[in-house]
């Protein structure tokens, strides 16, 4: 029998999502004047404020407020009608030095036996159901909210959005886990005033189905285009106006859209968030190491669909634990079990190896932390960075390293296939 999956997704001006790309920003900064940078970096926002909170061992020093006010402005709360902008806003800094006790774990004498900043289980997840090896409820979320911030940016086709925005998809499945269509799309947009709101609603409702889907559709390839049928059902702004949204609506929090970040409800999530941590916390390195693990297994033809577990003890290096779970979808002739072994022998998961296979002391991380970590493109950019005392530093980084597929041969080799 056919079944129904769901999963969400949060715009760039969700306050949460606000809160992460503010730490985020604060981890690039730091990792541009100090690759070597102990971070771990809390933001909330309000109503007109902002409070960073977290730990930090480095030698930069960094204009934190200022950081904060341009991340609210590039994000678009440029208006003081918003209740939240970046001109205006209070800026409190409550960041202090990280604990000695906490480093004494991390850091040691050779690099390579570097300890895992933190105890816990981080999880890796891919399928072969879209292009990206991601989820389709997820990745189709996670585009409606992607181009509907560049037709915000645009200000031509639609001209009343504001920046903060939900959206949610469900897609139906049939009994062999096939996407067959989407049943239910769901968006929630932050809008300007209006005098008439039952003729504001219908007209957002009109706009975002004939302008938004039709440019999201023509973004897949045909066989996902063909998901899209005459009988889905649309809930747009379903509550009615939204006006007051943003920080003004609803408190921000980093870490606090864990399941945004990473499958959408699919595989599993770990205990910690991504946002606001240098890669040293295995909570955020540890999760990208695990999907760049399950991305190429699935890849390589080993099975259909696969969930990587990896666990650690604070200070120690070595993982406690690997588990791969196929879902009983795997093309080889080895259990589980077998193949995790394979996969403990492939992959080095030691904090510091990870660090250096995915170039993750380079100051990537504020494109994360809006629209997923996971199922992104990886690029080579060039970065600037200015300090507060005026030096500049230029770089050339490579992004989401961990969703390159340059592991496939070694994986076939490997399995022997």
């Amino acid at each position: 029998m056919s079944y129904l999956f769901t999963s969400e997704s949060v715009s760039e001006g969700h306050p949460d999502k606000i809160a992460d790309q503010i730490s985020d920003a604060l981890i690039d900064q730091f990792l541009a004047f100090d690759k070597n940078s102990k971070v771990a970096c809390e933001t909330l926002v309000t109503t007109g404020q902002v409070i960073l909170a977290g730990e930090v061992k480095s030698t930069a020093y960094l204009d934190v407020q200022q950081i904060a006010r341009d991340i609210i402005n590039r994000i678009g709360y440029t208006r003081s009608e918003y209740m939240f902008d970046g001109n205006s806003c209070g800026v409190l800094n409550a960041i202090h030095e990280q604990s000695q006790d906490i480093n004494q774990g991390v850091d040691r004498g050779d690099y390579e036996d570097q300890g895992a900043g933190d105890q816990g289980m981080m999880f890796g997840y891919a399928t072969k159901e879209t292009e990206n090896y991601m989820p389709l409820a997820l990745d189709l979320s996670h585009r409606l909210l992607k181009e509907l911030a560049v037709i915000r940016r645009e200000n031509s086709d639609i001209t009343y959005l504001r920046p903060d925005a939900k959206s949610q998809v469900t897609v139906e499945y049939s009994d062999n886990n096939v996407p067959q269509r989407i049943d239910t799309i769901v968006i929630s947009t932050q809008h300007d005033d209006f005098d008439e709101d039952e003729t504001m609603l219908a007209k957002i409702k009109s706009d975002l189905i004939s302008v938004l889907i039709p440019r999201v559709k023509a973004q897949l390839p045909a066989n996902k285009q063909s998901l899209f049928n005459d009988d889905i059902t649309y809930h747009i702004n379903p509550t009615g106006k939204f006006v007051i949204g943003g920080p003004h609506g609803d408190t921000g929090l980093t870490g606090r859209k864990i399941i945004v970040d990473t499958y959408g409800g699919k595989g599993a999530h770990g205990g910690g968030a991504f946002s606001g941590k240098d890669p040293s916390k295995v909570d955020r390195s540890a999760a990208y190491a695990a999907r760049h693990i399950a991305k190429n297994l699935v890849a390589a033809g080993i099975s259909d669909e696969i969930l990587v577990q990896v666990s650690y003890a604070i200070g120690v290096a070595q993982p406690t634990s690997i588990n791969v779970d196929t879902y009983r979808t795997a093309k080889v002739n080895l259990s589980d079990g077998e193949i995790s072994k394979i996969v403990e022998q492939l992959f080095d998961m030691r904090p510091a190896a990870i660090e250096k296979r995915l170039k993750l002391r380079n100051p990537i991380y504020l494109e994360t932390a809006a629209y997923g970590h996971m199922g992104r493109t990886p690029e080579i950019k060039k970065l600037e960075f200015v300090s507060t005392e005026g030096r500049k530093v230029e770089l050339e980084v490579e992004t989401f390293t961990w969703e390159k597929l340059d592991f496939v041969d070694k994986v076939k080799t490997a399995f022997s296939i």
